[in-house]
């Protein structure tokens, strides 16, 4: 398949407008996009691969400023990297994924400084001070002002090239540092590392191998390996290494853990020091050709208007007509965040890293061109209630080489892996959702791979236990398939005795279950498909009749005593038995009847209207805030449930709640973004509001055999969506005002519809859908 990111010739580039570029440039606010993209917005308490502004889309390349990604990070999900409440910057970090954090770059005057300081005590190191308003942050490009140092830094990027401008004021003592071998934000501890400056050619390279947290737990073998080759466009005076504190002026190579390499400059008022840098996760002759196949012939500028001109037209794929700014800001930001992307991680070539540690190929077309490009991958947990949705309408090409990575780690290792950082092992939550995803594809129509292999590594990742790899998750899918539920024990161990989390796996196997099910019947497999229905129905066998709650069961059979349905962790990951009990998203239906519709909608309606208080998630700065509640719109296991209105005979209640939880949850504050520094999990909260403020969302994640989508309540006066098909989406509007959340009429293509969804095939087809809105809910709409 082909690429849809390519760069634009040069040519193309030299007429095209910067229009939106910085704070000084004029921009109209009907034209362009950039106007509504802010990605400070959440950056209070943010993770690691959050703020990378200087990006492309989907790419490898992801630079940002840190504040703090030199802190280490004792669990491997801190949020470090960028905090909008500090005030001082270490530096500028090239890699930001899951697990994989490397190479970070600096520059200063004055006295040379070889470690990057403390936030308490900035003048420590080579950080510096800085004033929000001398900031500019925008899809593809970022500027800041270095106070201490009148340095003005700005960083752009193409797909696997960072581009690093420095302005300088009149100094004898200038510098650019290359920190590379220190832990920098979930990279982990530093294993070795190795730089080298060659005058003749003007570049530096080098390499740092990690062992990140996760791959310690779940692949304990495995290491993350990470190249970089630089060119720099002005010759220094002076070169030399560091580790830590101890600096060797002269030494143009070291090794070890804690290197690193200085730049020194004699400059002039506004001279200008340019670095572009090619990455690879494979070797250094990777890296150079990277960065000698995109940007041998870019510049900085060059660069930096390829990479708007791209991010403009993929934002541009979905367009907006409103007259509220602050919901336009929220959907396009949440739309930049979801583009970002689980980020490249193979090489022009086609090179990869394997999980094996060793090099893959991908097929090259008869161009010489890959057939597909390979991802690095956070944990796919609640991944089918935003983020696949969105590729599967408007992005299907990417969605097709998210699911050809799996399948290469799958072919490597014998498993898929639940998470990967450059194919290694980084499971997360310990459970696997990635059969589901590739179920979901399949049923899209997205199948440009092996089939028959895709279905088998989804089958086997729902009933294979022998042996498990706790790098695939589901080490207690023994106990879950042979005793019909998950044993709960204590603590927070999973094992194939069961788990701590013995409910929620319960309800996640089940439903995982009933996805590569119907993969099984699409593809004539009527045995498999008979094995696996059969197991997504376990999750009645915790569900306590007396209560209505789900509830942890013993080896003995017998349900936990001293149950507390407000407890999180005791059965319930990341959440409780409040929250987790709506978890049956493929039989909806079923847990409907078995709790009674009226029991249902009260409960239900009830939850929000008390969670409508603390803006659907809590107001704590926390990733964790709201595993307490009712429910909690900032993790992933609540996502669909404001939604399961529309399976009972109140689908207004959906309209109502969605909206609300758009309007309230949902800000366009540093602190306020996605909840109160909730866990955003690489554009997951911001996909969700993409989907949920057009108004269309699939309770089920796109598994059934003829996926569709449910209505909530479309936001926006015109929505104009480009979808992955050639064929163009329009939902449009009438009386959206403030507070007018329920629809009353529905017409598809100029015709009355009356149903409550509308199917894939259809959209992917083109449509168009017209709601007119009201403030009481029409309830008659539906049962006509």
């Amino acid at each position: 398949m082909r690429r849809f990111f390519l760069l634009l010739p040069v040519l193309m580039l030299l007429g095209c407008n910067e229009a939106g570029q910085s704070k000084e440039t004029k921009i109209s606010s009907d034209t362009d996009v950039f106007t509504y993209v802010d990605p400070n917005i959440g950056t209070a308490h943010s993770r690691w691969f959050f703020y990378t502004p200087a990006s492309v889309p989907f790419g490898m390349a992801k630079l940002g400023p840190s504040t703090n990604g030199s802190y280490g990070n004792a669990y491997g999900w801190d949020a470090v990297g960028y905090d909008s409440r500090h005030h001082s910057i270490e530096g500028f970090a090239n890699l930001h994924e899951f697990q994989v954090g490397g190479f970070l770059f600096a520059a200063m005057t004055g006295e040379l400084k070889t470690v990057p300081g403390t936030l308490e005590d900035p003048d420590s190191g080579y950080r510096s001070r800085f004033k929000r308003e001398n900031e500019v942050a925008q899809p593809g490009y970022y500027k800041v002002l270095l106070d201490d140092y009148n340095i003005t830094a700005e960083l752009t990027a193409t797909k696997r090239v960072g581009f690093q401008r420095y302005h300088f004021p009149e100094s004898g003592d200038a510098y650019v540092i290359m920190d590379i071998g220190n832990e920098l934000g979930e990279s982990g501890e530093v294993k070795d590392a190795y730089v080298s400056y060659d005058k003749e050619n003007q570049s530096v390279e080098g390499w740092v191998i990690t062992y990140p947290k996760y791959v310690q737990k779940y692949q304990p073998e495995g290491e993350v390996k990470m190249f970089f080759s630089a060119m720099i466009d002005t010759p220094p005076l002076t070169v030399g290494t560091f580790q830590g504190e101890e600096q060797f002026p002269g030494e143009t190579d070291r090794q070890g853990k804690g290197v690193g390499i200085y730049l020194g400059f004699e400059t002039k008022q506004d001279d200008r020091v340019e670095v572009k840098t090619g990455f690879s996760y494979t070797s250094l002759e990777n890296a150079r050709n990277n960065l000698m196949q995109e940007a041998r012939d870019l510049d900085f500028a060059k660069a930096k208007k390829a990479a708007q001109i791209t991010w403009r037209k993929e934002l541009n794929k979905i367009r907006l007509t409103d007259t509220s700014t602050v919901n336009k800001t929220k959907f396009y930001t949440g739309l930049f965040h979801a583009l970002l992307g689980r980020g490249l991680a193979s090489d022009i070539n086609g090179q990869f890293p394997q999980n094996d540690g060793s090099v893959g190929q991908i097929p090259l077309d008869e161009n010489g061109i890959p057939e597909y490009a390979f991802y690095n991958t956070d944990s796919v947990w609640g991944a089918f209630w935003n983020l696949t949705q969105l590729w599967t309408l408007v992005w299907p090409e990417y969605y097709n080489d998210f699911v050809q990575t799996h399948l290469e780690v799958y072919k490597n290792s014998g498993w898929l892996g639940d998470g990967l950082a450059n194919s290694k092992f980084v499971s997360g939550v310990g459970t696997n959702f990635v059969g589901l995803i590739i179920a979901s594809a399949y049923q899209a129509g997205i199948r440009d791979y092996d089939t028959n292999l895709a279905f088998r590594a989804a089958y086997e990742n729902e009933v294979r236990y022998h042996n498990r790899n706790e790098g695939a998750g589901k080490t207690d899918l023994k106990n879950f398939i042979e005793k019909g539920y998950v044993s709960q024990i204590n603590g927070m161990d999973t094992n194939p005795e069961g788990s701590g989390f013995s409910a929620s796996h319960t309800l996640e196997y089940s439903y995982s279950s009933f996805a590569v099910a119907q993969l099984a019947k699409a593809l004539g497999k009527e045995r498999e498909y008979k094995e696996l229905m059969k197991l997504s129905r376990n999750w009645e066998n915790i569900y306590d009749e007396k209560s209505d709650f789900i509830r942890p069961r013993l080896a003995s059979g017998e349900f936990l005593k001293d149950f507390d349905p407000f407890a999180p962790w005791k059965g319930f990951q990341e959440g409780n038995a409040w929250q987790y009990t709506f978890y049956v998203p493929h039989t909806p239906k079923r847990l409907v009847h078995k709790m009674g519709e009226e029991k249902f909608v009260k409960r239900l309606d009830s939850i929000f209207r008390v969670s409508e208080k603390t803006k659907f998630g809590g107001e704590d700065i926390d990733a964790f805030a709201g595993i307490k509640y009712l429910y909690n719109q900032g993790n992933q296991p609540n996502l669909h449930i404001a939604w399961l209105f529309n399976y009972t005979d109140r689908p207004w209640l959906t309209q109502k709640w969605v909206r609300k939880i758009c309007n309230n949850f949902y800000g366009t504050e540093e602190v306020h973004g996605y909840g109160y520094g909730q866990d955003e999990d690489q554009g997951q909260l911001g996909a969700w509001y993409v989907m949920s403020s057009m108004g269309l969302f699939d309770v089920k994640g796109l598994t059934g055999l003829r996926p569709s989508f449910q209505f909530g309540s479309p936001m926006f006066e015109r929505i104009q969506i480009e979808n992955g098909y050639g064929n163009t989406i329009n939902i449009t509007t009438e009386n959206n005002k403030p507070g007018n959340y329920y629809i009353q009429s529905v017409t598809l293509n100029g015709k009355a519809y009356h149903q409550k969804e509308i199917p894939l095939e259809t959209l992917k087809s083109g449509a168009n859908l017209h709601f007119v809105m009201g403030d009481t809910p029409n309830k008659d709409l539906f049962r006509k």
